[in-house]
């Protein structure tokens, strides 16, 4: 289909003159394409682009725009009301069809490491940039469309999406946010009325799947590649260009760059990047694909492609298909991974410093402020004021193996363990089995949880409840601390394949009706109960629900 020009916005007589005038509104910034240098062809055709950070592109127009669901809260960050949300302009716009005015929609360019190696140009193969606005808080957001057809990047692919895997980016990008975990956001969910190929599992199956795009939205889509790509092909006039364009614009308090500037800011990347990592291992999230294209500048989850939650607790679970025999990206190996990616860009950004000991030095410190920070995040979520060496280090490495005796659900087995009170159970005289049985709604098979099992966890319990009892704590403050670190509810996949099978039937009750859980995952929402459950058994192994591959 033709692309449309940005003068080609919808027709006052087909909406509201409100909403149409609240996104005329919108304050197009566009720094990003302003400062910095775009590719001099201007074909949308797949290629190689050189000495430029992005290509302008214009989305593809589809048939029949139809808007599935979006978030209030993101809307909010824009300036935009639920009518305008709620409006047919509004689901022209962001699922590509109509180009606002102060839109220059481009495809940034970037490289990256996928699975341990280097891969050359990638760039954004299927996202398509609306432009940056800022908003009435002097907040700065770009807007990116996913789905939204070819670019130069695109390589072999179609640039489309489907809405199985929008689905799961949309309702995760909203969870994630809601957990308090540093994340990209998503606004919308739109269908483009046509029909996709893909292949899920890359297994010579494919079939037709509607199309679908997520309007994306964050501070900067700026990634690590996005530094490599340049370091890589010896472009350093633009590799400075960028480093100084992303310092004066998401590091300003950093001051004016120079080899100093420079390692500060790396050191602020791999302080974010620590948190970031740390709220993963929080609420059991796996990624999938922690490949360098994949990791944020500004320590935010990007790209929700094959990602999970622990279920049963296994440090060497990953979600990933295309991952499943070397299991680079298991969740056990998340912050190791995160330290590699740091320093595929230290290499990158080294040109801009010349002191190899001292970014050394700094990507070294990575692995003390994880450390110090998971520490003190498994301090909360067990409830205690801080995290001692002399007791915890031991008391948090035997409950980690205790989680593997049996299939225990992680997200039920703390939720649970704020229940336990040392005063009401008096623990030294209960027996393991009463002392439990809080906990058993936690285990898959019942039968795993065998005598040694109950001793072990037994004796776990009881030396937890008498570290407990020694910070004084009320056994009401220590269960609301609890509460608010350890999550109730999260997007388990078996949840998101639910609202998929309904909505690919046309039904998106289940995909609103998950945003309004996930909006208030801490809280104990008793008409909700159903979905604080373990994952059930049908979906132990159901495609969509235990694995997945980059196409989902």
């Amino acid at each position: 289909m033709n692309l449309l020009e940005s003068t080609d916005f919808i027709a006052p007589s087909q909406t509201s003159a409100k909403p149409q005038e609240t996104l005329n509104a919108l304050c197009f910034d566009n720094r990003f394409v302003r400062e910095l240098p775009a590719d001099p062809d201007i074909q949308n055709r797949r290629r190689q682009v050189s000495g430029a950070c992005y290509s302008l592109v214009k989305p593809t127009a589809v048939a029949a725009p139809q808007r599935v669901a979006y978030s209030r809260e993101v809307a909010d960050l824009l300036g935009l009301s639920t009518q305008t949300c709620e409006s047919d302009a509004f689901t022209q716009v962001f699922t590509g069809n109509r180009l606002l005015p102060g839109m220059q929609t481009f495809a940034m360019c970037y490289g990256g490491h996928q699975f341990g190696n280097w891969a050359g140009q990638l760039g954004d193969g299927r996202a398509i940039n609306l432009g940056e606005i800022v908003n009435g808080h002097s907040r700065r957001w770009m807007l990116q469309l996913k789905g939204a057809g070819p670019t130069p990047y695109s390589r072999t692919a179609d640039g489309l999406a489907v809405l199985r895997s929008s689905v799961r980016e949309f309702l995760c990008s909203e969870a994630m946010a809601h957990l308090g975990v540093p994340t990209t956001r998503a606004l919308s969910l739109t269908l483009t009325g046509e029909e996709v190929e893909r292949d899920m599992f890359y297994d010579g199956h494919p079939k037709l799947e509607p199309g679908a795009v997520v309007c994306r939205v964050a501070p900067s889509f700026t990634r690590f590649g996005s530094f490599q790509i340049f370091a890589a092909r010896g472009e350093m006039h633009v590799l400075k260009q960028l480093a100084d364009y992303t310092l004066r614009t998401d590091f300003p308090h950093l001051g004016e760059p120079s080899p100093d500037v420079y390692l500060q800011w790396f050191e602020e990347v791999c302080r974010r990047t620590a948190d970031m990592i740390v709220h993963w291992m929080r609420v059991g999230f796996v990624h999938g694909v922690m490949n360098t294209d994949n990791m944020s500048i500004l320590g935010l989850t990007l790209d929700y492609g094959p990602y999970g939650w622990l279920e049963n607790y296994d440090p060497d679970w990953t979600p990933n298909t295309t991952d499943a025999a070397g299991r680079r990206y298991r969740f056990g190996h998340q912050p190791a991974i995160a330290h590699w990616n740091l320093a595929q860009l230290a290499n990158a950004i080294y040109p801009l410093i010349g002191q190899v000991e001292r970014l050394q030095a700094v990507l070294d410190r990575y692995a003390d402020t994880y450390r110090d920070a998971w520490q003190q995040m498994m301090a909360r979520k067990l409830g205690l004021n801080a995290f001692e060496p002399a007791t915890d280090e031991a008391l948090i490495t035997e409950l980690l193996a205790i989680l593997r005796l049996a299939e225990t659900d992680m997200t039920i087995f703390f939720r649970r363990l704020a229940r336990l009170n040392a005063d009401d159970l008096s623990p030294a005289a209960v027996g393991d089995e009463a002392l439990m049985r809080p906990l058993m709604d936690a285990y898959y098979v019942p039968e795993q949880v065998t005598p040694a099992v109950r001793r072990r966890t037994g004796d776990w319990l009881r030396r937890y409840l008498k570290r407990a009892g020694r910070d004084n704590i009320a056994p009401k403050t220590r269960r609301r601390r609890m509460n608010a670190v350890n999550p109730k509810y999260v997007l388990r996949n078996y949840m998101a394949q639910l609202a998929i099978d309904k909505a690919e039937q046309g039904d998106f009750t289940l995909i609103h009706d998950l945003l309004d859980l996930l909006r208030r995952p801490y809280d104990e929402q008793p008409e909700k109960e159903g979905f604080a459950a373990k994952r059930p058994d049908w979906a132990r192994r159901r495609p969509g629900c235990s694995m997945l591959s980059c196409s989902s």
